[in-house]
């Protein structure tokens, strides 16, 4: 067998099996049951509805992702800044790392009305909702990463009187890559969680809909099968943020190790 098959078998049909028997046990539960569509739908009418209303969920999902990415984006140019500033001093760290843990700990529904107080509704509230929920894996793994140093490597910087801005570009940072990659692949599905949190209050406003509306919409007419539909297609979004980042850091960590 080609390798590049076997490999794309082993990592794509444990999944796939796993689906199909979920959903064979699903719908067996629905028959055997004889539970009501409005409480547990059939996986065919869940299909039917999302071919039905196709368009909708893809827009949403587009304008959700978009939300999501910027998001994420934020968190990381944000999140590795701090961590830099936190990896120079154990004072600054401590002071500001409890805080840091403040964004993890407080619930986002008790944020997010603040947020919409602050900045209104609409699209700008929904990405810093997002931005908030994401943040403090990048915040964590960065620092990890930029204050867990080879002891030999330090004393060679220090040998040849490196200055502070050489060690944190050429021995910190670099090390750092592969925690940096681990928190982003955290914070991505935090990301699409943040924004369908913020769809629930802020929304996007006029005619542009995220799946966040959809699910709240759909949950408000009892419109169960379009309710899991929608759900499902959060869930394909989440999935497709955590497989591009994965790539993305793939690259960035083998470019890592070859540098090592």
């Amino acid at each position: 067998m080609n390798p590049l098959l076997h490999r794309a078998l082993a990592l794509f049909l444990p999944p796939l099996v796993l689906f199909a028997l979920v959903v064979i046990a699903w719908n067996g539960a629905v028959v055997y049951w004889e539970l009501p569509p409005y409480l547990v739908p059939t996986p065919v009418a869940v299909l039917n509805v999302a071919k039905e209303n196709r368009a909708a969920l893809w827009s949403g999902a587009l304008l959700t992702g978009k939300a999501a990415l910027l998001g994420l984006l934020a968190s990381l140019v944000v999140g590795i800044l701090i961590a830099f500033v936190f990896s120079q001093s154990r004072l600054i760290q401590r002071a500001g790392y409890p805080y840091a843990i403040f964004l993890q700990t407080v619930p986002i529904v008790a944020i997010a009305p603040l947020i919409i107080l602050w900045f209104g509704h609409g699209f700008q509230s929904i990405v810093i909702i997002s931005f908030i929920v994401s943040l403090f894996p990048i915040i964590t793994n960065t620092t990890t990463g930029l204050t867990t140093l080879d002891p030999n490597m330090v004393e060679l910087f220090e040998v040849n009187n490196a200055t502070r801005l050489q060690r944190l570009l050429k021995l910190q940072l670099p090390g750092a890559v592969p925690y940096i990659v681990a928190g982003a692949r955290i914070s991505s599905g935090l990301s699409v969680i943040g924004v369908i949190v913020g769809e629930f209050f802020a929304g996007f406003g006029g005619n542009k809909f995220g799946l966040g509306y959809l699910i709240y919409f759909a949950n408000a007419t009892l419109k169960t099968s379009y309710l899991f539909a929608a759900v499902i297609s959060s869930t394909l979004l989440g999935l497709a943020m955590f497989a591009l980042i994965t790539g993305i850091g793939n690259l960035l960590t083998l470019r890592w190790r070859g540098t090592r």
